[in-house]
Order: structure tokens, then C-alpha cells, then sequence
């Protein structure tokens, strides 16, 4: 590996695959010609009439303003960006505490499954990292003066078929996104969820805390059903380790590591990726304005690409190292995105 992409991947934390039990199709997925999850199927229903959430999901596609800095009180963005700088190192997950409400936008094969168990009474979210939520649907109101927990307090109401989820009652310590967004225990997060047909759920979620925003936030997460899929468990322990020094290499994403580059060296990296990660086929649009990079991954939202060589980046939204392969005349070929476990490779689209 060479020193741009050693230097980059070495503050990665693992980010294990889901498992495809190819011989074992899910029970009760509705089912193409060719034997393929139909996904456009009708949303199926409980017994007593409402939209059946159960099911294995995954997070596929999360906008909003959740990272608009413009809309944080001045010491939570002083604290973001210190927080990125040092490359996340003290996110909660890193250190084997629960991720709380950040798992309400959290992607990918690990930390993007979740398993939800509906009842009349109750619906249970099950993770990966063998946390749990609950959702009271009996009747109860939320809490007026609750405990500050990681999880926070939920209780939910049907409105005609969308779900309607208010939470309470979590701690300070937890983040809302991988990038550092803070809050008080002030929060109070709405979702509501909507399952227009078998394969997919779509939450609208509206997050309210005067101590750290100067108007609500807000994101759309779109869940995919993971049909024909097992999630693995992730032992955080053996996931990230005891060692963290090696997430504080002394690169870091602060102004005075950055590099400036002449913007007819950025136009060279401009263009269309592709390539998989795992079994996933991945777009990566480059794309520049007013002389700074921005990336753009899959039906992601494009956030800043910042210089730390000629050709090794970091992206500002999701704090993945990116390096370009650059071939005579300036042009860049592929672009490979660092993980723990490598580079993973994305050539340029003609």
C-alpha cells in the first residue's frame, strides 16, 4: 500500500459485510418470474389493519440539513469541526458505546441493517451491535422528566397508515451523525414512517433541540428491504480493537494540513467512478465549484473533498480518504476509497 493510502486508512474502523444466505431465500418475500425479491409488491398488513414494518432493512439513501453548520448554535459547530479534525476518534461506536440517535441515519452494511419486530403494543428495532430500541404503541405518553439514556424514551401513534414516532430522554453523550453533530438533553426527535410498498420505508424525521440548533433539523432516509439477507453481529471489541492511537496518526482534517491546489489540477479529477464495494456497485461523481472539489457517493448528498496531498483527500461529509490515480496530462483514472480493510478501487466512466 503506498504512504497516501497507508496514512489514510490507518484511523479506519472496520466495517463488517452483511451475509447473503444465496440458499435460503427470505419466507414470505413476493417474488418476480425470475425469482427475484419484487420490491414494488404491496406492503403487506397485520391483522388489525396498519402497515407491517417487520422485516430486515436497510438504510439506503439519508438528505436533509443535518450537517448544515449554518444552522448550529456557535459551540456546536466549534465542536464538529474539532471533532472532525481528529477524524471522529471519539465517536461513541469507536469506544463501544451505543450510537443512539445517530443509528436513525446511519448507513451501510454494518451499522445500516436494523431488524424491526411489530407488535400491537410495541415495536422493537434490533441492531447489529446487539443494541436494541423500543416503541411503545399502548398508549403512553412521552415522559415529562426522563432519565437521560443512550436510546432515549419512544412512544408511537398510528395516523391512518404512517407512523408517527416521539422521542425523548437521551443523554448528552451521544452524537447524531458520524460527522459530530451534538445535542443537549433537550432533544426531541419526530420520525414518521411511511411503507409505500413491500420494499421500502420512508422516514421523514424532524430533530428539535434549542440548546444546539437555531431551527429544527431535518433528514428523509429512505430503507431498503434486505431481502435474502442475515445481519452479523459486531462485537465492538473485536471490530475496532483496544488501540485508538492509530485514529490519531497526525493527519489531520484541519486547515493547517490542508493543501492548496491549482484549480486546473482539481478539473483533472472532475468525472464519473464506478466500481463495487463489496457486492455493491458504487457512482462516485466528482464535481467542482468556485475551485473546490466535491464528491458525491450514490444517492448521497456531494460535501467538500479537502486536500491533504496532490491526489489524497478527505471527505467532509462522511470522513472516508479518497487518492486519485493520476495518468499523464493531469487526468485522474479511478479514485480508490480507504477502508480498514483496503482500497477499494472506482474507474473513471468514459
Amino acid at each position: 500500500m503506498n504512504p497516501q493510502l497507508a496514512t489514510l486508512v490507518l484511523w479506519m474502523a472496520a466495517a463488517p459485510a452483511a451475509a447473503q444466505w444465496l440458499s435460503l431465500p427470505t419466507p414470505g418475500v413476493p417474488r418476480t418470474a425470475d425469482g427475484a425479491p419484487d420490491l414494488s409488491a404491496p406492503a403487506p398488513r397485520t391483522a388489525y389493519g396498519h402497515p407491517d414494518l417487520t422485516g430486515l432493512w436497510r438504510n439506503s439513501t439519508v438528505r436533509g440539513d443535518l450537517n448544515d453548520p449554518g444552522k448550529l448554535q456557535p459551540w456546536a459547530a466549534v465542536l464538529a469541526d474539532e471533532r472532525f479534525s481528529r477524524f471522529s476518534a471519539d465517536r461513541p461506536r469507536y469506544h463501544c458505546l451505543p450510537s443512539g440517535p445517530e443509528n436513525i441515519t446511519s448507513t451501510g452494511n454494518a451499522y445500516g441493517l436494523r431488524r424491526i419486530v411489530q407488535h400491537p403494543a410495541i415495536i422493537t428495532m434490533l441492531y447489529n451491535d446487539m443494541t436494541y430500541r423500543e416503541i411503545f404503541l399502548d398508549g403512553r405518553e412521552l415522559e415529562p422528566d426522563p432519565h437521560p439514556t443512550w436510546t432515549g424514551y419512544s412512544v408511537g401513534r398510528w395516523e391512518g397508515d404512517t407512523l408517527v414516532v416521539r422521542s425523548n430522554g437521551y443523554n448528552d453523550k451521544s452524537w447524531l451523525t458520524r460527522s459530530g453533530i451534538s445535542h443537549t438533553e433537550d432533544l426531541r426527535i419526530t420520525e414518521r414512517y411511511r411503507r409505500p410498498d413491500f420494499g421500502h420505508i420512508e422516514i421523514d424525521v424532524t430533530y428539535e433541540d434549542p440548546g444546539t440548533f437555531d431551527s429544527p433539523l431535518h433528514a428523509s432516509v429512505e430503507m431498503i428491504y434486505a431481502a435474502d439477507d442475515m445481519m452479523l453481529e459486531v462485537v465492538c471489541v473485536e471490530a475496532y480493537g483496544g488501540d485508538r492511537e492509530h485514529w490519531s496518526t497526525g493527519v489531520t482534517s484541519n486547515d493547517t494540513a490542508l493543501v492548496e491546489l491549482a484549480p486546473e489540477t482539481l478539473a483533472g479529477y472532475v468525472g464519473t467512478y464506478r466500481g463495487l464495494y463489496l457486492s455493491n456497485t458504487i457512482t462516485i461523481e466528482i464535481t467542482m465549484d468556485d475551485g473546490q472539489l466535491f464528491l458525491q457517493r450514490g444517492n448521497g448528498q456531494p460535501a467538500p473533498l479537502l486536500a491533504q496531498t496532490q491526489t489524497a483527500f478527505v471527505h467532509r461529509g462522511g470522513g472516508y480518504g479518497y487518492v486519485f490515480t493520476v495518468e499523464e496530462g493531469g487526468v485522474a483514472s479511478a479514485i480508490s476509497e480507504v477502508h480498514v480493510s483496503g482500497a477499494w478501487t472506482f474507474e473513471r466512466v468514459p
